[in-house]
């Protein structure tokens, strides 16, 4: 995934940069990167952030960069922002999205004169980078940001720096939000509406889907309006938005108690557990919806230990992040002993840490474990956003399932097994519950998913529940 923020200012804006920057931490965990303007022009550093956070490492260079105009990101892929030089000027540039026709882009750009970029360690391209080629391929920034939305084959929502301001650009579709901040003398602009509240901005504009505004420090001006269509990523409100921000007006955790209660309601008197519990920390909403709707008390079985352990998704090796989120789990075996457990997680992915986490609950004396994931089954990998570095839809637990009972059939069933109301789907449902030894397990449901967020369906994209584009 990733995160940005930028600040044009009438005064040197390097601290209120850093502190924004940082308040993106939750959406990756890679690189790190901030880019200045001021009177002695462009200034960057860029940083891994894999084993120590944002703050650490930029605090000495918060201390040596100036200027009134900057940008910066945590992203979980390339290296950003970049410094670019091109005939309509020289610029920074920071992305967040996901190119699925790169080499298509590539051969644009190739035919059109440009020899060649960067190669990453990996083997791929810079995404930044090869946006920044086709933006410069146009005569202005506004034109060459409408051309790389019309190309991009996913998403693409970013920030341009220039020497006099910022474009702020929203992906086509809006799947990524982008808000922006005012206070005196100053505008910021942010993936996150809550990364500006501490450092004095009060709300003054959230991008519509295509909309492209400009930025000073003297005001915003929108110089191509929004779109109609908007497909705005409900995976936000599940797992990925931190509970404070509000993303088209609903609140990340008041959308999570809504969340809650509709799955409690649908579990009236189906289930009798002792206590409700929420997988720390994306859970934990989730279960306290649910347990202010059934009346069964919530309570914490086990604690995260936050000092020392990072998140559970940090290391690019699976066994590595697995280790990682069995150790950072601690069991309160006074809570767990002869009790019957109802545990709300964000979601089932590949299924590893949670039947990990249902063993030590049975090691530790519980008696029952009810699962109730807080989103319906993941059946598609994301198309949209760099959610997960899955390399194959065979990584989900359902699309296992699935292709060993369908095998090459598989892909002409799926819109069966997304039906909460077909045999398929429960069959799914049961052989899942079997695998990880749930006591029982349902899913929060797709049209009670889009009542708990509470904007129009046709809004929000559910590609990865179920194949709709």
């Amino acid at each position: 995934m990733g995160g940005f923020f930028g600040v044009t200012s009438k005064s040197d804006c390097t601290l209120d940069l850093f502190y924004g920057v940082d308040y993106h931490s939750h959406l990756g965990t890679r690189r790190g990167g901030m880019a200045t303007h001021g009177k002695h022009g462009f200034d960057r550093a860029i940083h891994n952030i894999e084993n120590s956070p944002f703050r650490t490492k930029f605090d000495r260079d918060v201390a040596e960069m100036k200027g009134n105009l900057g940008i910066g990101c945590i992203s979980d892929f390339e290296p950003q922002p970049l410094l670019i030089q091109s005939h309509i000027g020289s610029f920074a540039i920071t992305t967040v999205g996901k190119i699925n026709n790169t080499d298509q882009l590539m051969k644009i750009v190739y035919e059109n004169g440009h020899s060649h970029f960067q190669e990453m360690t990996n083997g791929q391209v810079n995404a930044t980078e090869l946006i920044a080629a086709l933006i410069s391929r146009k005569d202005s920034f506004v034109e060459g940001i409408r051309y790389v939305q019309s190309l991009v084959d996913g998403s693409m929502t970013l920030l341009l720096l220039t020497p006099e301001g910022i474009y702020a650009a929203r992906d086509l579709h809006g799947r990524t939000p982008v808000v922006i901040g005012k206070k005196e003398d100053a505008y910021c602009v942010s993936f996150e509406s809550f990364a500006y509240i501490n450092l004095g901005y009060q709300d003054y504009k959230e991008l519509g889907p295509g909309e492209i505004v400009y930025m000073t420090p003297e005001g915003v001006e929108t110089v191509r309006p929004a779109c109609d269509k908007m497909r705005i990523c409900s995976f936000l409100w599940v797992y990925y938005g931190y509970p404070t921000s509000s993303y088209e007006g609903v609140n990340v955790e008041q959308m999570r108690y809504n969340c809650g209660s509709l799955l409690a309601k649908r579990d009236a008197g189906t289930v009798e557990p002792d206590i409700v519990a929420g997988v720390p920390d994306s859970g934990v909403a989730h279960a306290i919806g649910y347990a202010n709707e059934s009346g069964i008390p919530y309570a914490r079985p086990f604690i995260k230990y936050t000092p020392t352990w990072p998140r559970s998704f940090m290391p690019t090796n699976q066994s590595q992040r697995n280790l990682i989120a069995r150790m950072k789990l601690i069991p309160v075996h006074d809570l767990i002993e002869n009790r019957k457990l109802l545990l709300i997680d964000d979601s089932i992915v590949r299924g590893t840490q949670l039947r990990e986490t249902t063993e030590f609950l049975y090691q530790s004396g519980a008696k029952e474990v009810h699962v109730r994931p807080a989103c319906p089954p993941l059946l598609y990998g994301c198309k949209y956003l760099n959610f997960s570095r899955s390399k194959s839809e065979l990584d989900l637990i359902t699309r296992r399932i699935i292709k060993e009972w369908e095998g090459d059939n598989d892909v002409n069933v799926l819109s069966e097994y997304a039906d909460p109301n077909s045999d398929r789907y429960q069959k799914m449902l049961d052989e899942i519950c079997r695998q990880q030894n749930f006591t029982s397990l349902r899913y929060h449901r797709l049209d009670d998913l889009i009542k708990s967020i509470g904007i129009d369906s046709c809004k929000v994209c559910t590609y990865c529940f179920n194949g709709v584009e």
